[in-house]
């Protein structure tokens, strides 16, 4: 059997000689086949490496071009001086065959011992037959043979694969470095670099292109992170603001808590400034209710204030509805004050017993209206104010409101109009009618309807002068109103009818005989029975009085003075207690 790597002819081998002729090139001997001058190798009938490598030149010649098939030539030129410079380390190796790896280790490799097979990775797989051996490299699909460092071939330009060949490998390789992909890593969340201005100096005008051409490749790997960057800007902003918005508020709140817990009220001081104003406080308004209305007039500051001041005073609880003429800007304590002055209030007041007539003139007074206007309102507009279903539409009522103004201090600020103030007086009339049973007492009285029970109240309100009076006037209306009345013959003959006829007031009436000539369904001297209608606005006493009249024989009277009214039964009783009053008023 041939030693492998030797042919006929050649000098015998030596454990010192290089296996490939590239291990030592400070050595005597060329590899096989080649001489020591870089001449191109010699084939040796017997030598298989020799025949291998021929094979392998030949393919490179039909692979390669011809380009690197002459760089492949001067690789070979050089191996001498590349020999020149190392030293054949095989002699300090140690003996033992390392296995093959399929690389070029520049020398680092041992040699091989003698009569030793040489290692390769395909012998494993393709065992040679007896006296035979492979040629590994002479297959096209063969790597070429290791060559020293020096003549190492460039490697060939590979032509463009298809694109299907080119797909990266998905085959994870722990000894490979891993590329990192997050935006932190990669720096594509970088903040894009400051634009350069006008007037930067020149050294800065490099990395200003530096930063352009950052700024270029961070557009190029993608436009959204501006707007990812807005986005959370914008979102911080609307965070922060609610945050501080909440903050705000809630100190906010805690101190209107504790101002209001522990801190004295908001107030003004002194007696107000010197601009008045008209306030109106309507019924059933307490404490609060008062306070709101004058804080939203400008008079106090505060509702708690008021309250406050309202408590304090031992008269702050008897504040009354009704208009009241302050100053703006006063205190609490202040305005409390005036409004307990009478004088402050300017409330429109309707006296008990008062006639419509009068209190048209007072209402077109208050609010500046023309003479009559009030009262021809109050003609065309009666029946839509609120009269009770059981008022007598009887055409000889002078006028349906009488008896229905009740009497009492009415808010009447400038500005309104005439019905709202009629409409409000009817309203409390309804109000206090309602709270008498007028038809039980009119049918226990003899009377026909509620109606004529106010009547008789209007009558007892203007006869008689004083409260403790009227209880036996009523008594005397009653009494003549009895169809067996013998002493007026169912007459009531009041002189204060004829004073509503003739729209006066006065004692002095004229003669009997004069006064029942006037043809007029309320003069008493000449018709039997009631008026036509009520004569005033009687007040509570009245009412109380004509409901609940005092018995007795009673069919006249007369007032002495304030302490004394004389009441009589019959006519001659009555003429002398006439004449004493009048001889008592002359001698004074």
């Amino acid at each position: 059997m041939t030693e492998y790597g030797r042919g006929p002819g050649s000098e015998p081998w030596h454990p010192e000689d290089p296996l490939y002729g590239d291990q030592g090139w400070g050595g005597r001997q060329a590899a096989h086949g080649q001489s020591q001058y870089g001449d191109q190798q010699q084939s040796y009938p017997q030598d298989p490496y020799a025949q291998q490598h021929q094979n392998h030149q030949q393919q490179n010649h039909q692979q390669y071009p011809q380009q690197q098939y002459d760089q492949n030539q001067q690789y070979a030129q050089q191996h001498q001086q590349y020999g020149a410079q190392h030293q054949d380390p095989y002699g300090q190796q140690p003996s033992a065959q390392p296995q093959y790896d399929g690389g070029w280790d520049s020398g680092q490799q041992p040699a091989m011992p003698y009569g030793a097979e040489p290692q390769d990775p395909y012998y494993a797989q393709q065992q040679p037959g007896y006296g035979e051996s492979h040629d590994y490299y002479g297959t096209p699909e063969a790597y070429p043979p290791p060559q020293p460092p020096g003549r190492r071939e460039a490697e060939p330009q590979q032509p463009p694969q298809p694109e299907q060949q080119q797909k990266p490998s998905t085959d994870w390789d722990p000894d490979q470095p891993q590329e990192e992909t997050h935006p932190f890593f990669t720096g594509a969340d970088e903040p894009a670099p400051r634009e350069p201005r006008d007037g930067d100096d020149g050294p800065d005008d490099d990395s200003s292109r530096s930063a352009r051409r950052d700024r270029g490749d961070g557009e190029r790997r993608g436009g959204k992170g501006k707007k990812k960057k807005s986005r959370n800007g914008c979102a911080c902003l609307v965070v922060a603001v609610v945050l501080v918005g909440g903050l705000g508020g809630a100190s906010y709140v805690g101190y209107t808590y504790w101002k209001k817990q522990f801190g004295a009220p908001a107030d003004y001081a002194g007696s107000g400034t010197g601009e008045q104003v008209e306030v109106e406080i309507p019924e059933g308004s307490y404490g609060y209710d008062i306070a709101n209305i004058l804080r939203k007039k400008g008079v106090i500051k505060s509702s708690d204030a008021f309250v406050a001041a309202q408590n304090d005073n031992p008269k702050g609880k008897s504040l009354q509805a009704g208009v009241y003429l302050l100053n703006k800007e006063m205190s609490a304590a202040s305005a409390i004050t005036l409004m307990l002055d009478p004088k402050s209030q300017n409330a429109l007041v309707i006296p008990e017993g008062t006639r419509n007539a009068a209190v048209y003139a007072k209402i077109d007074e208050r609010l500046e209206l023309a003479k009559g206007t009030t009262a021809k309102i109050a003609k065309t507009k009666a029946e839509s104010l609120g009269l009770p279903a059981w008022a007598d539409d009887n055409p000889d009522v002078k006028d349906p409101l009488e008896g229905f103004l009740y009497p009492a201090a009415y808010p009447v600020a400038k500005g309104s109009k005439p019905e709202d103030t009629l409409k409000r007086m009817v309203t409390r009339a309804n109000k206090e009618y309602d709270k008498l049973d007028l038809e039980a007492s009119a049918k226990k009285l003899g009377l026909k309807s509620p109606w004529e029970l106010i009547t008789v109240a209007s009558l007892v309100q203007v006869e008689g002068k004083y409260k403790h009076d009227f209880d036996k006037v009523a008594r005397v209306v009653y009494n003549r109103l009895k169809p067996g009345n013998m002493e007026t013959v169912g007459r009531l003959e009041f002189d204060s009818t004829v004073n509503y006829i003739k729209g006066q007031s006065t004692l002095d009436i004229g003669a009997v005989d004069d006064l029942r000539k006037i043809d007029d369904p309320y003069n008493t001297y000449k018709i039997i029975g009631l008026p036509s209608g009520p004569i005033s606005n009687p007040g509570g006493d009245a009412l109380h009085s004509a409901m609940n009249p005092t018995p007795g024989p009673w069919y006249y009277f007369v007032s002495i003075n304030e302490d004394k009214t004389v009441f009589a039964e019959t006519n001659e009783e009555h003429e002398k207690n006439r004449r004493e009053y009048e001889e008592g008023k002359s001698g004074q």
